[in-house]
Protein backbone atom coordinates (compact mmCIF):
# COMPACT_ATOMS: atom_id res chain seq x y z
CA UNK A 1 0.00 0.00 0.00
CA UNK A 2 0.87 3.88 -0.66
CA UNK A 3 1.53 5.16 2.73
CA UNK A 4 2.87 8.18 2.13
CA UNK A 5 0.61 9.73 5.32
CA UNK A 6 1.64 7.34 7.78
CA UNK A 7 5.43 7.78 6.76
CA UNK A 8 4.88 11.91 6.57
CA UNK A 9 6.97 12.18 9.56
CA UNK A 10 10.11 10.33 7.75
CA UNK A 11 9.54 12.88 4.58
CA UNK A 12 10.02 16.18 6.50
CA UNK A 13 13.62 14.93 7.89
CA UNK A 14 15.18 16.43 4.49
CA UNK A 15 13.56 19.64 4.28
CA UNK A 16 13.97 20.16 7.83
CA UNK A 17 17.87 19.10 7.89
CA UNK A 18 18.45 21.65 4.93
CA UNK A 19 16.65 24.50 6.49
CA UNK A 20 18.52 23.82 9.55
CA UNK A 21 21.76 23.51 7.90
CA UNK A 22 20.58 26.96 6.23
CA UNK A 23 19.83 28.67 9.41
CA UNK A 24 23.26 27.89 10.61
CA UNK A 25 25.28 29.36 7.70
CA UNK A 26 22.64 32.42 7.70
CA UNK A 27 23.91 33.07 11.13
CA UNK A 28 27.68 32.52 10.75
CA UNK A 29 27.80 34.16 7.45
CA UNK A 30 26.15 37.14 8.56
CA UNK A 31 22.75 36.70 6.40
CA UNK A 32 22.37 36.59 2.66
CA UNK A 33 25.62 37.53 0.06
CA UNK A 34 23.53 40.70 -1.02
CA UNK A 35 24.05 41.51 -4.79
CA UNK A 36 24.60 45.41 -6.13
CA UNK A 37 20.74 45.53 -6.86
CA UNK A 38 20.01 44.81 -2.83
CA UNK A 39 22.91 45.85 -1.31
CA UNK A 40 23.75 48.77 -3.44
CA UNK A 41 27.22 49.93 -5.34
CA UNK A 42 28.22 50.07 -8.56
CA UNK A 43 27.51 48.06 -11.86
CA UNK A 44 30.15 48.72 -15.18
CA UNK A 45 29.29 46.80 -18.59
CA UNK A 46 32.18 46.86 -20.79
CA UNK A 47 32.83 45.58 -24.48
CA UNK A 48 35.96 43.58 -24.14
CA UNK A 49 35.63 43.07 -28.20
CA UNK A 50 37.19 39.15 -27.98
CA UNK A 51 36.78 36.27 -25.27
CA UNK A 52 39.19 37.12 -22.38
CA UNK A 53 40.22 35.11 -19.41
CA UNK A 54 37.91 35.60 -16.64
CA UNK A 55 39.98 34.66 -13.66
CA UNK A 56 42.59 37.27 -14.89
CA UNK A 57 40.22 40.19 -15.50
CA UNK A 58 38.79 39.17 -11.88
CA UNK A 59 42.83 39.53 -10.36
CA UNK A 60 42.68 43.24 -12.11
CA UNK A 61 39.67 44.20 -10.87
CA UNK A 62 40.80 43.33 -7.04
CA UNK A 63 44.01 44.69 -7.28
CA UNK A 64 42.52 48.02 -8.98
CA UNK A 65 39.75 48.62 -5.92
CA UNK A 66 40.23 49.41 -2.70
CA UNK A 67 40.15 46.71 -0.03
CA UNK A 68 36.16 45.73 1.31
CA UNK A 69 33.87 46.61 -2.02
CA UNK A 70 33.54 42.80 -2.72
CA UNK A 71 33.83 43.25 -6.51
CA UNK A 72 32.94 40.83 -9.30
CA UNK A 73 33.65 39.92 -12.53
CA UNK A 74 31.30 37.67 -15.14
CA UNK A 75 29.96 37.37 -18.71
CA UNK A 76 27.23 39.12 -19.70
CA UNK A 77 26.36 39.01 -23.18
CA UNK A 78 28.97 37.41 -26.54
CA UNK A 79 32.31 39.47 -25.32
CA UNK A 80 30.53 42.06 -23.16
CA UNK A 81 31.19 42.08 -19.00
CA UNK A 82 29.33 43.09 -15.87
CA UNK A 83 31.67 44.50 -13.20
CA UNK A 84 30.37 45.03 -9.56
CA UNK A 85 31.44 46.31 -6.60
CA UNK A 86 29.84 47.87 -3.47
CA UNK A 87 29.94 51.78 -3.00
CA UNK A 88 32.86 53.10 -4.43
CA UNK A 89 34.09 56.96 -5.18
CA UNK A 90 34.45 58.14 -8.90
CA UNK A 91 37.68 58.65 -8.73
CA UNK A 92 38.30 55.01 -7.82
CA UNK A 93 35.71 54.20 -10.47
CA UNK A 94 37.70 56.26 -12.60
CA UNK A 95 40.86 54.53 -11.53
CA UNK A 96 39.22 51.28 -11.72
CA UNK A 97 38.43 52.11 -15.85
CA UNK A 98 41.49 53.71 -16.74
CA UNK A 99 42.95 49.55 -15.46
CA UNK A 100 41.14 47.89 -17.58
CA UNK A 101 41.17 50.43 -20.54
CA UNK A 102 45.03 50.21 -20.38
CA UNK A 103 45.52 46.54 -19.61
CA UNK A 104 42.94 45.66 -22.90
CA UNK A 105 43.81 48.35 -24.75
CA UNK A 106 40.42 49.71 -25.83
CA UNK A 107 38.82 52.69 -26.25
CA UNK A 108 36.80 54.45 -23.98
CA UNK A 109 33.61 53.56 -25.92
CA UNK A 110 34.12 49.91 -24.53
CA UNK A 111 32.70 51.28 -21.19
CA UNK A 112 28.95 51.20 -22.22
CA UNK A 113 26.89 51.83 -19.07
CA UNK A 114 28.05 52.90 -15.20
CA UNK A 115 25.26 52.65 -12.78
CA UNK A 116 25.03 53.71 -9.20
CA UNK A 117 22.72 51.83 -7.10
CA UNK A 118 21.73 53.30 -3.56
CA UNK A 119 20.99 50.76 -0.74
CA UNK A 120 17.53 52.91 -0.61
CA UNK A 121 16.36 51.17 -3.65
CA UNK A 122 17.54 47.51 -2.75
CA UNK A 123 15.54 47.94 0.71
CA UNK A 124 12.71 49.25 -1.70
CA UNK A 125 13.03 45.75 -4.03
CA UNK A 126 13.28 43.87 -1.02
CA UNK A 127 10.05 45.13 0.09
CA UNK A 128 8.45 44.88 -2.52
CA UNK A 129 9.33 41.57 -2.85
CA UNK A 130 8.09 40.10 0.10
CA UNK A 131 4.71 42.36 -0.37
CA UNK A 132 4.86 40.08 -4.03
CA UNK A 133 4.70 36.96 -2.28
CA UNK A 134 2.54 37.49 0.42
CA UNK A 135 0.07 38.90 -2.04
CA UNK A 136 0.36 35.85 -3.96
CA UNK A 137 -0.07 33.49 -1.07
CA UNK A 138 -2.79 35.63 0.02
CA UNK A 139 -4.60 35.20 -3.32
CA UNK A 140 -3.84 31.53 -3.62
CA UNK A 141 -4.76 30.72 -0.51
CA UNK A 142 -8.71 32.24 -1.10
CA UNK A 143 -8.50 30.43 -4.49
CA UNK A 144 -8.03 27.30 -3.16
CA UNK A 145 -10.39 27.90 0.17
CA UNK A 146 -13.54 28.71 -2.73
CA UNK A 147 -12.27 25.78 -5.29
CA UNK A 148 -11.94 23.42 -1.90
CA UNK A 149 -11.88 24.15 1.64
CA UNK A 150 -10.03 26.39 4.62
CA UNK A 151 -7.80 23.50 5.65
CA UNK A 152 -6.90 22.91 2.12
CA UNK A 153 -5.51 26.35 1.55
CA UNK A 154 -3.70 26.15 5.10
CA UNK A 155 -1.88 23.18 4.22
CA UNK A 156 -1.58 24.15 0.57
CA UNK A 157 0.50 27.60 1.92
CA UNK A 158 2.00 25.63 3.96
CA UNK A 159 3.57 23.25 0.96
CA UNK A 160 4.63 26.75 -0.27
CA UNK A 161 6.63 28.52 2.72
CA UNK A 162 8.53 25.12 2.69
CA UNK A 163 9.90 25.80 -1.03
CA UNK A 164 10.78 29.14 -0.16
CA UNK A 165 12.48 27.93 2.49
CA UNK A 166 14.49 25.60 0.79
CA UNK A 167 14.95 28.14 -1.80
CA UNK A 168 16.41 30.93 1.06
CA UNK A 169 18.66 27.85 2.63
CA UNK A 170 20.56 27.18 -0.70
CA UNK A 171 20.90 30.93 -1.72
CA UNK A 172 22.38 30.98 1.99
CA UNK A 173 24.47 27.74 1.94
CA UNK A 174 26.04 28.01 -1.72
CA UNK A 175 26.64 32.18 -1.07
CA UNK A 176 24.52 32.62 -4.17
CA UNK A 177 24.05 36.87 -4.21
CA UNK A 178 20.36 37.79 -3.70
CA UNK A 179 19.35 39.93 -6.72
CA UNK A 180 16.07 40.87 -8.64
CA UNK A 181 16.53 37.33 -10.00
CA UNK A 182 15.75 36.37 -6.48
CA UNK A 183 12.33 37.79 -6.73
CA UNK A 184 11.87 36.23 -10.20
CA UNK A 185 12.97 32.85 -8.91
CA UNK A 186 10.77 33.03 -5.83
CA UNK A 187 7.46 33.88 -7.84
CA UNK A 188 8.21 31.53 -10.49
CA UNK A 189 8.58 28.00 -7.96
CA UNK A 190 4.97 29.63 -5.83
CA UNK A 191 2.83 29.52 -8.53
CA UNK A 192 4.57 25.95 -10.15
CA UNK A 193 4.46 24.45 -6.69
CA UNK A 194 0.81 25.69 -6.19
CA UNK A 195 -0.03 23.91 -9.21
CA UNK A 196 1.55 20.52 -8.65
CA UNK A 197 -0.55 20.57 -5.40
CA UNK A 198 -4.08 21.23 -6.61
CA UNK A 199 -3.70 18.35 -9.09
CA UNK A 200 -3.05 16.75 -5.91
CA UNK A 201 -5.98 18.06 -4.15
CA UNK A 202 -8.75 17.92 -7.41
CA UNK A 203 -7.81 14.09 -7.38
CA UNK A 204 -8.20 14.03 -3.49
CA UNK A 205 -11.66 15.21 -3.76
CA UNK A 206 -12.78 13.38 -6.59
CA UNK A 207 -12.21 10.45 -4.71
CA UNK A 208 -13.40 11.40 -1.83
CA UNK A 209 -16.84 11.95 -3.64
CA UNK A 210 -17.15 8.44 -4.93
CA UNK A 211 -16.20 6.82 -1.53
CA UNK A 212 -17.07 9.64 1.30
CA UNK A 213 -16.93 6.26 3.89
CA UNK A 214 -12.99 5.23 2.98
CA UNK A 215 -10.43 6.60 5.86
CA UNK A 216 -9.86 9.85 4.30
CA UNK A 217 -5.79 8.97 4.61
CA UNK A 218 -6.46 5.92 2.79
CA UNK A 219 -8.11 8.29 0.19
CA UNK A 220 -5.17 10.59 0.34
CA UNK A 221 -2.80 7.90 0.05
CA UNK A 222 -4.38 6.76 -3.84
CA UNK A 223 -5.13 10.02 -4.42
CA UNK A 224 -0.83 10.79 -4.96
CA UNK A 225 -0.27 7.29 -6.17
CA UNK A 226 -2.38 8.52 -8.81
CA UNK A 227 -0.97 11.30 -9.36
CA UNK A 228 2.88 11.10 -8.72
CA UNK A 229 3.86 9.84 -12.34
CA UNK A 230 2.53 13.43 -14.07
CA UNK A 231 4.06 15.26 -10.86
CA UNK A 232 7.28 13.70 -12.08
CA UNK A 233 7.34 13.79 -15.20
CA UNK A 234 5.82 17.86 -15.39
CA UNK A 235 8.72 17.98 -13.08
CA UNK A 236 11.17 16.57 -15.43
CA UNK A 237 9.79 18.17 -18.55
CA UNK A 238 10.33 21.64 -16.76
CA UNK A 239 13.72 21.19 -15.74
CA UNK A 240 15.31 19.92 -18.96
CA UNK A 241 14.98 23.82 -20.26
CA UNK A 242 16.40 25.02 -16.87
CA UNK A 243 19.42 22.43 -17.11
CA UNK A 244 20.17 23.79 -20.66
CA UNK A 245 20.48 27.51 -19.75
CA UNK A 246 22.36 26.31 -16.69
CA UNK A 247 24.94 24.54 -18.99
CA UNK A 248 24.85 26.72 -22.04
CA UNK A 249 24.16 30.16 -20.13
CA UNK A 250 26.36 33.09 -18.77
CA UNK A 251 27.30 33.33 -14.97
CA UNK A 252 24.16 35.33 -14.14
CA UNK A 253 21.76 33.11 -16.02
CA UNK A 254 23.89 30.31 -14.04
CA UNK A 255 22.86 32.17 -10.92
CA UNK A 256 19.51 32.39 -11.45
CA UNK A 257 18.54 28.23 -12.88
CA UNK A 258 20.60 27.45 -9.16
CA UNK A 259 17.91 28.28 -6.50
CA UNK A 260 15.31 27.52 -9.71
CA UNK A 261 15.92 23.68 -10.02
CA UNK A 262 15.86 23.28 -6.69
CA UNK A 263 12.90 25.40 -5.71
CA UNK A 264 11.43 22.97 -8.97
CA UNK A 265 12.54 19.84 -7.28
CA UNK A 266 11.18 21.32 -3.75
CA UNK A 267 7.80 22.20 -5.11
CA UNK A 268 7.54 18.37 -6.54
CA UNK A 269 8.68 16.93 -2.68
CA UNK A 270 5.89 19.31 -1.02
CA UNK A 271 3.39 18.43 -3.38
CA UNK A 272 3.81 14.80 -3.47
CA UNK A 273 4.89 14.16 0.13
CA UNK A 274 3.71 17.04 2.22
CA UNK A 275 0.12 18.36 0.99
CA UNK A 276 -1.78 15.41 1.08
CA UNK A 277 -0.85 14.67 4.95
CA UNK A 278 -0.74 17.98 6.32
CA UNK A 279 -4.70 18.37 4.90
CA UNK A 280 -5.68 14.62 6.61
CA UNK A 281 -4.07 16.10 10.02
CA UNK A 282 -5.87 19.44 9.90
CA UNK A 283 -9.25 17.28 8.57
CA UNK A 284 -8.76 14.70 11.92
CA UNK A 285 -7.52 17.94 14.30
CA UNK A 286 -10.91 19.72 13.01
CA UNK A 287 -12.88 15.86 13.50
CA UNK A 288 -11.06 15.49 17.36
CA UNK A 289 -12.46 18.77 18.60
CA UNK A 290 -16.02 18.58 17.24
CA UNK A 291 -15.80 15.17 19.43
CA UNK A 292 -14.40 16.73 22.39
CA UNK A 293 -17.17 19.75 21.93
CA UNK A 294 -19.95 16.64 21.73
CA UNK A 295 -18.50 14.89 24.63
CA UNK A 296 -18.25 17.98 26.81
CA UNK A 297 -22.32 18.51 25.59
CA UNK A 298 -23.09 15.43 26.86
Amino acid sequence: MFKIVEKFKFFVIAPLVIVLIGAIMFGVCGGFAQDVDFAGGMTMYVEMGKDINLDELNKLVIEATPDGVNPTSQKSDGTQVVIKTTPISTEEREALQNAILEKYELEDSAILQVDNVDATVGNELKAQALKATLIAAVLMLIYITIRFEMRTGLAAVICLLHDILIMLSVYVIFRIPVNSNFIAAILTIVGYSINNTIIVFDRVRENYSKNKRAPFADTVNMSIKQTVTRSINTTITTLLPVVMLFIFGVTSIRQFTIPLMVGLLAGTYSSVFIAGPIWVFLKQAQANRKKKRIHKGK
